[in-house]
């Protein structure tokens, strides 16, 4: 691999570092990206892998599959959607027009870094009356969402309103939500790896309307 630094590439580093102000905002973006790479992966290295087990036989043994989160942490949900969708799974985001009913033998994957959210309650509560498998990621086991769950990932990250930076130096709960993403490819992954399906197939369904 060519390592060689061009004309281009030092006038560009000159030009972003030529000024105390721009050598600041060069150094802080820096640190927050290490920040934010060793938080994910010392979270990573806590995390109880084992808890993902019934996670994955649950998608892999369900008749419909619905996720459902709020805010930034429904992003990662809807990107972790489209991953199982690519495996063939028959899976809906909650609240999209098009969601049908969720029914006995069904499952509803909810992810919530409080446990309190109202309408992930709600939507587990009902889940749970008709028969239907919940499994909740979440940050407090002791959260409404994770005693009533059929199963808890429990994610140890920090809380949305925990300020007191003692898990995590970012803003709210950005490492639970980009933690959730990381942790649903890897299960994305490790289900690919039990499907034995080629690459691509899962291609065949990715969407042809770009």
């Amino acid at each position: 691999m060519d390592n060689k630094v061009t004309i281009e590439d030092a006038l560009h580093y000159q030009s972003i570092t030529d000024t105390t102000e721009d050598q600041q905002l060069f150094w802080d973006l820096r640190t927050n990206l290490d920040t934010i790479i060793k938080e994910n992966a010392c979270l990573a290295e806590r995390l109880e892998l084992q808890q993902l087990y019934p996670l994955i036989y649950s998608i892999q043994q369900a008749k419909t599959i619905f996720v459902v989160a709020s805010g930034r942490s429904g992003f990662a949900m809807r990107s972790a959607a489209m991953r199982l969708m690519h495996l063939g799974f028959n899976v809906y985001f909650v609240g999209e027009t098009i969601t049908p009913a969720i029914l006995e033998g069904d499952l509803l994957i909810v992810a919530s870094g409080s446990g309190t959210t109202s309408s992930i309650i709600k939507a587990t509560e009902k889940s749970l009356s008709i028969g239907a498998k919940v499994v909740a990621l979440t940050t407090n086991k002791e959260s409404i969402l994770a005693k009533l769950a059929s199963h808890v990932v429990l994610i140890p990250a920090a809380e949305k309103q925990d300020h007191s930076k003692k898990i995590s130096a970012q803003y709210a709960g950005s490492l639970f939500e980009q933690f959730l993403l990381l942790l649903l490819d890897a299960v994305f992954q490790s289900l690919w790896k039990l499907s034995a399906k080629p690459a691509e197939e899962l291609w065949q369904k990715h969407s042809n309307f770009e």
